[in-house]
């Protein structure tokens, strides 16, 4: 071989992806007459080449099929290939650095808008071409708005569902070969060619033999050859910016490995099955979401038989108008559900993208692709609640004591210059209420946090950022001014009223009490929010309460409540009296004495805050005044609300004898020392 077939290889790869005009001679020029070298470019030329469209039979010598994800095996099984690795590393990212230099050209000669299409598609082929791990960057692209331009966004959607497919031919000799049985043995009907292509595999419309309509998606054909090699590469670039750049604290490499782990179970249908039937259990009992049955005697590691979905994606709102679903409360039950995911039972759909997520004709939303989920321990569950009311709040010092307890720092970091970086960035994120809350600008301002301080992004998190990006993203299509944690908040604030966990209601008790005193408008904002909550549930919330409030640690409260009804019965006994002796004195004839006037009610005391709470309650979605009024005998009979009668008769006693002493006292006092009564008020 001569320089002169390297320079072709690589101004045949360059047009591949559209080149640069009059720039072919600049690329020739970068090769030398090294023949190792012109091996490698000719290797990434015919992996670049080697579309899904031409996949050929499944490479029976893979070592990767159908075992779990193992780093150490990848690498050690790499390491010994490496004109593999050098080529594929080629054909990754020479294609890549191409494309953006023709972005910046483009910039720089004022064309990027008369060549946005051309570079849209460009963008589309050129990921579909290296493969699933970079058709999924695409995706999570595709539901940016916010990020992407419009004709970029609309040629990355057809990544979701409208990939190359592989031939019909290979797709039947996987289903007989999972399946034990040719496919006319197993379903009555299968269409002629699949109906969506993906990234991993595509989907063919067919109908079993009892009748019911399916969905049978097939694996594509040398996928973990493909994938583990990528993510090796990825892996090993981890490990080189962990280790070259220290401004970088995340555990990179324990990211790739969180994704490589989920990407392999996503590869093993099997498990996809049975992901599927976990969530329907999980989640399928809410009113509007609806989980496909999965058939598992018809479903194999490279093939999966499920329920079929007629269905709407999110972004096609005209067709959802015309159909009279909206798509603005389809992406509310979308959000409520991932918050149960996320934070309820921490089992979550990792994938969330438009082609995942289907609104039904009877309002539902269906969900699809069980392959890349994750789960979220408790402790993390809780830390996530704990950080969001914490921002609310703007406690500062908690949300710095939740990022430890998140695992974003370490136990011995010192959190005394963090507390106030993390007042500054948050309160500008936050806006003036919860409505403002916006992830993306949270997510945006905690960014910068990351380089100043030893904050770092742990493995399990990437999945979950991953997720509410993507689904905020589709909100934002949907509705430009969609706050996905504005529309979390309400769910918080039913956790926070509803969750027995010791966890919860410490978070609660923070939330309410601040140097002693209780923060009635806290609680006023927490049950106005709740009640927004589509199963807010308002007895297990009086049941709590109630619970609460006559137990040790309510015993502050319970004081206060004591304190506040002596101060509002003596009030209205003053003013009772004064309004009797007045009335008494003008039927006597006798002109009313200039008495002080008792003072109003003060609308901020905790009296008038409690009218307000029982207002909020009263209004509140499945309010009934005949539960309520079933608790009162018992709450009568308790030991603490005899006790605080006794302290409130007490009190008042106390308060009349003292009131009585000092009008004694002012009468004997007052000629000689001359006090003019009225210049006293008594309260």
């Amino acid at each position: 071989m001569t320089s002169n077939v390297a320079a072709e290889t690589v101004a045949a790869e360059t047009s591949s992806i559209g080149k640069i005009r009059g720039r072919e001679d600049a690329v020739a020029t970068i090769t030398v007459d090294s023949e190792p070298v012109v091996e490698v470019l000719s290797l990434a030329q015919r992996s670049q080449n080697a579309s899904y469209a031409n996949a050929g039979r499944p490479n029976r010598q893979d070592p990767f099929e159908g075992v779990g994800y193992d780093p150490d095996t990848i690498a050690a099984y790499y390491r010994k290939r490496p004109f593999q690795v050098i080529s594929r590393f080629v054909a990754i990212f020479l294609p890549l650095i191409t494309f953006f230099a023709q972005l910046w050209l483009d910039r720089r000669g004022g064309r990027s808008e008369e060549r946005q299409q051309q570079r849209a598609t460009q963008l589309r082929e050129m990921l579909t071409r290296l493969g699933p791990a970079y058709i999924k960057i695409g995706q999570a692209l595709s539901t940016r708005p916010d990020l992407v331009p419009p004709l970029f966004l609309e040629e990355l959607t057809r990544l979701q569902d409208q990939l190359p497919p592989f031939s019909n031919d290979l797709a039947l000799h996987f289903i007989e070969v999972e399946l034990g049985a040719p496919a006319n043995e197993i379903y009555a009907e299968l269409s002629p060619d699949p109906v969506a292509a993906a990234s991993l595999g595509q989907v063919y419309k067919g109908r079993l033999k009892t009748g019911e309509a399916v969905a049978v998606k097939v694996q594509r054909p040398g996928l973990a050859g493909r994938i583990t090699l990528d993510l090796f590469i990825l892996r090993r670039l981890a490990q080189f910016v962990t280790r070259r750049v220290s401004r970088v604290r995340s555990d990179l490499v324990a990211i790739m490995d969180e994704f490589g782990e989920r990407i392999f179970e996503e590869m093993d249908y099997t498990h996809e099955g049975e992901n599927a039937q976990r969530f329907g259990q999980l989640y399928g009992h809410l009113p509007d979401i609806y989980v496909p049955h999965i058939y598992p005697q018809y479903t194999g590691r490279r093939v999966l038989t499920m329920e079929w979905i007629d269905g709407i994606k999110l972004t096609r709102i005209d067709e959802l108008d015309r159909l009279g679903i909206s798509a603005t409360h389809m992406i509310d039950v979308g959000v409520q559900c991932s918050l149960r995911q996320l934070l309820e039972h921490g089992f979550f759909h990792a994938d969330p993208h438009p082609g995942n997520l289907l609104a039904m004709a009877d309002g539902k939303l269906a969900y699809l692709d069980f392959g890349m989920m994750s789960e979220v321990k408790p402790q993390q569950r809780y830390g996530l609640i704990e950080a969001v009311v914490h921002m609310v709040n703007r406690d500062f010092e908690g949300l710095a004591g939740d990022y430890v307890k998140l695992e974003f720092l370490t136990p011995d970091t010192d959190l005394t210059p963090i507390i106030p970086a993390l007042s500054e960035v948050f309160s500008n994120a936050l806006g003036a209420s919860v409505a403002e809350l916006n992830f993306k600008s949270i997510t945006d301002e905690f960014s910068a946090l990351m380089y100043e301080y030893p904050f770092r992004v742990p493995a399990y998190y990437a999945l979950i950022i991953r997720s509410l990006v993507t689904l905020e993203g589709i909100a934002i299509n949907v509705d430009p001014e969609f706050k996905v944690l504005s529309k979390a908040y309400p769910y918080v604030a039913k956790r926070l009223l509803t969750d027995p966990s010791p966890e919860l209601r410490s978070s609660l008790q923070d939330l309410l009490f601040k140097d002693g005193s209780f923060r009635w408008n806290r609680l006023e904002n927490l049950l106005r929010n709740a009640r927004g909550n589509d199963d807010y549930d308002l007895d297990q919330v009086l049941d709590q309460t109630l619970e609460f409030l006559f137990s040790d640690r309510g015993s502050f409260l319970r004081d206060r409540i004591v304190s506040e009804l002596v101060n509002s019965l003596d009030l209205l006994g003053q003013n009772t009296l004064q309004t009797v002796t007045n009335s008494v004195q003008r039927r006597l004839g006798l002109k009313p004495k200039e008495t002080p006037v008792a003072v109003a009610p003060n609308p901020n005391s905790d009296l008038s805050h409690l009218l307000r709470i029982l207002e909020i309650v009263k209004d509140t979605q499945g309010f009934d005044a005949a539960k309520v009024a079933t608790r009162i005998p018992a709450v009568l009979f308790k030991p603490e609300t005899q006790t605080m009668g006794q302290q409130v008769v007490s009190g008042l006693a106390q308060r009349a004898l003292a009131r009585f002493i000092r009008t004694v006292l002012m009468e004997e006092t007052t000629p000689e020392y001359g006090l003019a009564p009225q210049s006293l008020s008594v309260r």
